[in-house]
């Protein structure tokens, strides 16, 4: 439950995913009988999963209200304008495509002050929902290709505020599937986790531990960060 855990970032390459597992986050959470999920993005979405359960449930998509905020300045006026907003308070508040944002601006004060008030809307939502009723923030950054260093300040700004982090990275897939391996930082004293991610051909997301052989779990420690500073 993503309320029940600090914000996270969701870092991973170009076509690793990213929005996919998103989706399916705001998935689940609108199916538990929570407040509605915010899903915040630069674009609409070219193509909503198919085939699934949760996904054919009319009242789950119902849920989840999608704002597509053009520009930087767009989506900082509307995080600024949370307070003003009627209704129940997300339980979640997702925004795929940060670097897309950031971009418009790398100045390194923009950047925090862009986390920061992520993290002041999430806290409001939060509060405004009341005890039990909090709101989860999970924030998407593409990170660059191996070797390419450009992303390197602007995702060392973003750790210190989001210490808990996800690397997505695309594994070996079967037939009409897509697999994602992904290393999940809790940023406190849980161990680091990994788990296979799998988008069937039907869109069903299965998750399973990631297989970690006896004595292996050094030899994985730096490619589930592969891009990380």
């Amino acid at each position: 439950r993503a309320e029940a855990g600090p914000p996270l970032l969701l870092l991973g390459g170009p076509g690793s995913g990213k929005t996919a597992l998103l989706f399916a986050a705001a998935l689940e959470a609108a199916g538990e009988g929570q407040g509605p999920v915010l899903f915040l993005t630069r674009r609409p979405l070219q193509s909503l999963p198919r085939g699934t359960r949760a996904a054919l449930e009319p009242l789950r998509l119902q849920k989840i209200r999608f704002q597509y905020p053009p520009s930087t300045l767009e989506l900082l006026r509307l995080l600024c304008s949370a307070h003003e907003a009627r209704g129940s308070a997300p339980s979640l508040l997702l925004l795929d495509g940060l670097e897309e944002y950031l971009a418009e601006n790398p100045r390194p004060q923009e950047t925090a002050y862009l986390a920061a008030l992520l993290l002041d809307t999430a806290a409001h939502f939060s509060h405004r929902g009341g005890p039990g009723r909090g709101c989860g923030l999970i924030v998407a950054f593409r990170t660059q290709g191996e070797g390419d260093s450009g992303d390197a300040l602007p995702l060392a700004l973003l750790q210190r505020y989001f210490p808990a982090q996800c690397w997505l990275q695309p594994n070996a897939s079967g037939p009409g599937q897509h697999c994602l391996r992904a290393c999940l930082e809790s940023g406190g004293l849980e161990p680091r986790a990994e788990w296979c991610l799998t988008f069937r051909p039907d869109g069903e997301l299965t998750v399973t531990q990631w297989p970690t052989q006896a004595g292996d779990t050094d030899s994985h420690k730096g490619s589930c960060s592969e891009g990380q500073p």
